[in-house]
């Protein structure tokens, strides 16, 4: 049997044990959300805020990443070093004003735009259920990686 290599990326080596655990742990607390679906929310949103730093598209992240996003951003020095380290600046994070649900083409956009960046992508997370209504996908009202 011959292995395969993986190459891709994911937001779970970007961000370290420790911080990559306690984000996880954070979106199962706060969330509900099981384990190993925390750990892939946890993973997405740190690859969503690595490749919104350079991004040449808009990016927003689906219901689920935002979860994760979320959390990150309330991990504020870890945060705050990885937007520096990515980014060479802080990304603030202030929702759309006067919510709205999520665009489903800019959130695929920002899919793509993982992949094309090098990131795994768990496509399943990836999803707008219509329900929301506070979109949260600003740098200072504009979008993440802009600026």
């Amino acid at each position: 049997m011959t292995a395969t290599v993986n190459d891709q990326k994911t937001g779970r080596a970007v961000a370290g044990e420790v911080l990559f655990e306690s984000l996880a742990r954070f979106v199962v607390v706060h969330d509900g959300q099981a384990p190993e679906r925390a750990e892939r929310i946890a993973d997405q949103a740190v690859a969503f805020l690595v490749t919104a730093a350079t991004a040449t598209v808009p990016m927003v992240p689906s219901d689920d990443v935002d979860l994760g996003l979320h959390a990150l951003i309330l991990h504020t020095k870890e945060y705050a070093e990885l937007c520096e380290e990515y980014a060479g600046r802080f990304l603030h994070h202030n929702p759309k004003p006067g919510g709205g649900a999520r665009d489903p083409k800019m959130v695929a956009a920002s899919a793509h735009a993982m992949k094309a960046a090098g990131f795994m992508v768990f496509d399943d997370l990836w999803t707008v259920n219509g329900e929301n209504l506070a979109q949260c996908d600003s740098d200072c009202g504009r979008p993440y990686g802009q600026a």
